[in-house]
């Protein structure tokens, strides 16, 4: 039998080194844009919002400062190739603080990948897939993740909040589209909130833990969708990657089989040690795995439910 059970869900912490990529060509053209950006959004935001006023000092921080404000969770931001990260606080005497923080990500797909990093809470209509749970509003926007929360739970506060909320997602206007890789999904016994996107290893461990080792080759040049199933009572857990390039899916593919799945059998499934089933399907340059099932047929089932040839546009 596999060694796989390895994993068992546990969300390690780990220490990876995240590479970030930049061409000095257009650096200064990028940070010129984000500047402006910044700013224009920055000069939108309300004043005050239900009693509560803006403190005297925005704050903005870049991927190299975002561990001086949020240290334990600068990696994610990081992992996802976030801009720059603008953050306000609400002030209103003899009440709770109010803290607004605003993460420009660059595009559509990596503001979606890190909303989905934790998607708990309540849905509410505010912004895109908009949740709200214990004082902390969260949603994605276009580009931007938006996160408003109160250092103490009060109804006054929570209203606030999502008044808040309403007029940065009315400043942001336009939505965003979701990435593409998911149309590939199968969508029957799709568990709600339970997608994650994301294009580097740290991210894919921290929700289901595969290896120290980066044996499916996740990069920036790659697109991956995390997702749990239900169907009648089965349980599992798929997980798709695209790569750029065919001949990078196929090693992957073999990594993947050698350090996680040395005794699949012909039908390229493996029982795990912990009673489970994992399987794997590739084509051209997807690759899609079932990293655990409640039976092998289901984790077939789902292999041939993936969307291998539709196109992601």
């Amino acid at each position: 039998m596999s060694k796989a059970n390895q994993h068992s869900h546990s969300r390690k912490h780990l220490s990876i080194l995240l590479l970030i990529f930049s061409t000095l060509l257009i650096l200064p053209m990028t940070q010129k844009t984000h500047a402006r950006s910044s700013s224009n959004l920055q000069a939108g935001l309300p004043s005050q919002i239900a009693g509560w006023k803006a403190g005297p000092d925005d704050r903005v921080f870049d991927e190299k400062t975002i561990f001086e404000y949020i240290d334990g969770a600068g990696e994610v931001y990081k992992a996802y190739n976030m801009r720059w990260c603008l953050s306000r606080q609400y002030v209103k005497p003899d009440a709770t603080r109010i803290i607004l923080d605003i993460f420009d990500m660059g595009s559509s797909a990596d503001a979606f990948g890190v909303f989905t990093h934790d998607t708990d809470g309540d849905i509410i209509d505010i912004g895109q897939d908009g949740r709200y749970r214990s004082g902390w509003l969260s949603f994605w926007q276009q580009r931007y993740f938006v996160s408003v929360y109160m250092q103490e739970e009060s109804p006054a506060a929570e209203q606030a909040v999502k008044n808040l909320g309403r007029k940065i997602a009315q400043l942001i206007g336009k939505q965003g589209d979701r990435p593409g890789i998911l149309k590939r999904l199968p969508n029957q016994g799709l568990i709600d909130g339970s997608i994650r996107y994301l294009h580097h290893p740290i991210v894919l461990n921290y929700h289901f833990y595969l290896s120290d080792e980066n044996i499916l080759n996740i990069s920036p040049q790659t697109e991956a969708a995390l997702a749990a199933y239900n169907r009648g009572g089965q349980k599992a857990i798929i997980l798709l990657i695209a790569y750029a390039h065919s001949d990078t899916a196929i090693r992957s593919k073999s990594g993947f089989l050698k350090h996680y799945l040395p005794d699949v059998d012909a039908g390229e499934a493996a029982l795990l040690e912990n009673g489970k089933w994992s399987a794997v399907r590739l084509k051209d340059r997807l690759l899609a795995i079932v990293l655990e099932a409640d039976n092998r047929q289901l984790a077939d089932t789902l292999l041939g439910a993936v969307a291998l040839d539709k196109p992601e546009e």
